[in-house]
């Protein structure tokens, strides 16, 4: 690591760890939401449609849509909703490394705590992020299942 991480050696991730509180841009959020979709799509073999990420203080929080697989939907059309839950809460948890990887990467920052809920009517998913310190607030960006801006 160069010793002024501002130099012109330092890494995007080096300069924003050396500023606390800096705002995350447009395309730190898009790169969250489009590995938030991508780790989906690796993990459960259908990404959501769209996802939004927000950035407050030292939360992350992505927003994602219509990501349920067509299992989990028929699951979830003949009253097995809480099966889903369940099977994605305990998927999560035993991947939370990778999700985690994502974040800190793009934000420069460790994460203390991952959370995530499903909700199958209508079909949402939230994965909320803790960091180590804050990132101001800096507004969304949406992006479509591919992590093309909508």
């Amino acid at each position: 690591m160069p010793e002024n991480p501002q130099s012109p050696g330092a890494t995007p991730k080096q300069r924003r760890a050396s500023q606390p509180g800096v705002q995350p841009s447009g395309e730190v959020l898009a790169g969250i939401s489009s590995g938030m979709v991508r780790l989906h799509r690796e993990h459960f073999g259908k990404g959501p449609t769209k996802a939004k990420t927000y950035a407050l203080d030292d939360l992350v929080i992505c927003v994602m849509r219509d990501g349920l697989s067509p299992a989990e939907r028929t699951l979830y059309q003949t009253g097995r909703a809480s099966t889903v839950r369940e099977m994605r809460s305990a998927y999560l948890d035993a991947v939370a490394d990778s999700f985690n990887s994502v974040v800190e990467e793009l934000t420069g920052r460790k994460v203390v705590a991952f959370m995530s809920q499903t909700n199958v009517g209508p079909d949402l998913v939230i994965e909320v992020f803790f960091l180590d310190g804050s990132v101001a607030e800096d507004g969304t960006l949406e992006t479509d299942g591919d992590g093309n801006h909508t």
